[in-house]
Formats: C-alpha cells, structure tokens, sequence
C-alpha cells in the first residue's frame, strides 16, 4: 500500500508542468525512498530522471516497491481541481490500479476526492552511470529559460561554450544569428557554494531548530507561570485588606494563562502535524534563506552570475527544443546545474528542496 500526504499541490502542478510534454506515459515507482520517475522522449533523444523523496512529504508509507504507471496529461488534469496550498493525499492498493487523490483545504473546510485509472506500462529502467564532467556550470534558472527562449526565435540549435571566460550561448539561423555570454563573478561563486553548504546541513538544522523549539517553549511556559505567580504575590502583599478582591483576581488570571496555554499548545499530534506541514511547506516551496538571499542580491548576479568549475574546455551543441522543455523547471528552483563533457549526453538538474529533477540531452554531431 502507499500513502504519500503532501503539504503543498503546487509542487505536483510545477512538477508535472515540467514533464508532460516531454513524456506521455510513464511510471512513478514507489519505494521506501520515495517517489521515482525515469523515462525517455519519444526519439531517445531525451532522459528525464525524478525524484521525491520521503522526508519532504508530510507523511509517508510504502509497504512494498509499486509501479503506479500514469498518463502526465490525465494527471495533469485532475491536480489542476486541487488549489496550490491544498494538502494533496496520493493513496493506491496493493494491486496498483487505481490511484486515489484527495485535496484538503488549508483551514480543513473542503475535502475532495479525486480517482484515477493506472496504466500498465512496461517500461525498463536505465542504469545512469556516474560521470566525471569536464565543466559544471551553475546559473540562475530564470536566465536559462529566457537565453533559450530568446535564441529559439533564430534557430533550432544552440552551441554551449564553457571556458575560463564564463559560458557562451550560440545559435545561428537563416536570417540572423544570436551569442550570449556570461562571465564569472566572484559574487556568484560565493553564493552558489554557501547555497550548496545550506543545502548540506538543512536536515540537521531542522532536526536542531525542532528541539531547541521545544526547549524554548517550555522555557517560555515556565517564566509566564512564575510571572503570575510573583504579580500575585506582590498583589497580597501590597493589599492584604482586599484579600477576597486579590483571590478572585488572581484566580481570573490563571484561568487566562491557563486558557492560553491551552490554546497555544494543543495536543502534542496537532503540535507535531504542524511542524510537518510547515517543514514540508518551506522545502516544498522554496520559501528558504537562499532564495530570499537570491532575491536580495544585485540585478546582475542574480540574473547574469555564473559559477562555473571547469577541467578543461568544451564546447557542444543542443536541440533548442529539448532545451526549452527543460527550462520550464524554473518554477521549481531558482539555481540551475549544466554539467558537460565532450560526447557525454548534457545533465541539466535542477534541486527543489524535498527532491531533484534530471534532464539527460544527447548533443548534436556534424549536421544532425
């Protein structure tokens, strides 16, 4: 059986967005990991890899492996009926043939149920080896998906240079050509590295951030209740001769501290179901540190800045098709990887926080 409960259906939508053109059919494989997809476009000339992976859903339970084979336009379909804050609830059987999806309201006011058929898809997965790239180029997402955009217009490919100047995009067409480049900055390196630092330690952090909030509000709940306790005294001891006054004010005020505690505590399933969603909600999103820091940063380094790590040059040549599809990615993630080496298929891989998306892309040789 799997139940998968995510905090946010916005993820799904951008998610499915991303890979619906690309790929008709495919299967999400359910594993104690998460949720996996691979699949190849198709003229093989494209791989999209997928992962979800367990810690980013608010709940999570897989009993055993299940292929959950899916049409990306049906289910494109039916999330388009969730709101994007709407918890989204995945549930199949142990036959795997019907997917169940059911959409709560942030406040809990609307529940719908949504069910879905499941394809049987005979499909193999592809081993990816491990690859050593020459060049790895990170960039702003945004202006991946706008450099694409824009030499589309002229031609159908694009030739990436990456050398100690910063990375050149070329494309070339039967009425005018286009060249883009865009230099390393210092400022860009620093911000890519403590980014990739960030994402390092986040699951420690959060592990730290929870229990240290624990600690404070207990602490907190004990210094309100020896305020009390120290105003009552002062109270009695400044007018004894109103003593029948000062008990009935003092028992008003701890029914109002008992009543706020009560209110702001809950019990401890509600106290843990919020620390969930909010967790799963700030991964899901992207609503973290690094992007508002990459937001905050200067116009050009937040949309022209490049890090790019390099052993030696290359210089390879895309379909601007694939590479279009694959910007739309940008609404998962704010920061882009390229990673290339010669006669090696192009990785473009974009992180967003509870999960990855990988695109593999075969470069173009002679006049192909």
């Amino acid at each position: 059986m799997l139940e998968a409960k995510l905090a946010d259906a916005v993820l799904l939508k951008r998610l499915l967005d991303s890979i619906k053109e690309l790929v008709t059919d495919a299967n999400f494989e359910c594993t104690e990991e998460g949720l996996k997809l691979q699949a190849m476009d198709n003229s093989h000339v494209a791989l999209v890899a997928v992962l979800l992976k367990e810690e980013g859903f608010m709940k999570y339970r897989c009993d055993r492996p299940i292929p959950l084979g899916v049409n990306l336009g049906s289910l494109t379909k039916v999330l388009k009926c969730a709101k994007d804050d709407d918890v989204v609830t995945l549930k199949a059987g142990e036959e795997g043939d019907i997917l169940q999806l059911t959409y709560e309201g942030r406040n809990s006011d609307r529940i719908a149920d949504y069910e879905m058929k499941l394809m049987d898809i005979d499909a193999d997965q592809l081993g990816i080896p491990d690859t050593e790239y020459d060049a790895r180029v990170t960039m702003s997402s945004a202006e991946l998906s706008r450099i694409v955009k824009d030499l589309a217009q002229l031609g159908e490919s694009v030739r990436i240079d990456v050398s100690k100047d910063g990375v050149r995009f070329e494309a070339e067409g039967e009425s005018a050509n286009g060249k883009v480049l865009l230099k390393q900055t210092e400022a860009a390196r620093r911000r890519y590295a403590e980014d990739e630092e960030e994402v390092k330690n986040e699951g420690d952090d959060d592990d730290e951030k929870e229990e240290g909030g624990s600690k404070r509000k207990k602490v907190k709940k004990e210094k309100k209740e020896n305020g009390v306790k120290k105003e009552n005294e002062d109270a009695e001891m400044e007018d004894g001769e109103k003593e029948g006054e000062d008990e009935s004010g003092e028992f008003k005020a701890e029914s109002d501290d008992e009543g706020e505690e009560e209110k702001e505590e809950g019990s401890d399933e509600e106290q843990e179901n919020r620390k969930k969603r909010k967790k799963a909600q700030a991964k899901a999103t992207g609503k973290s540190k690094r992007a508002k820091k990459s937001n905050d940063d200067e116009d050009g380094d937040a949309s022209g800045g490049v890090s790019i790590e390099m052993n030696q040059h290359v210089s390879l040549t895309f379909s601007l098709k694939y590479l279009v599809n694959f910007a739309k990615s940008a609404a998962l993630s704010n920061k882009v990887k390229l990673m290339m080496s010669s006669e090696v298929p192009l990785l473009v891989s974009y992180d967003f926080g509870p999960g990855h998306i990988h695109y593999y892309l075969a470069p173009k040789i002679g006049d192909e």
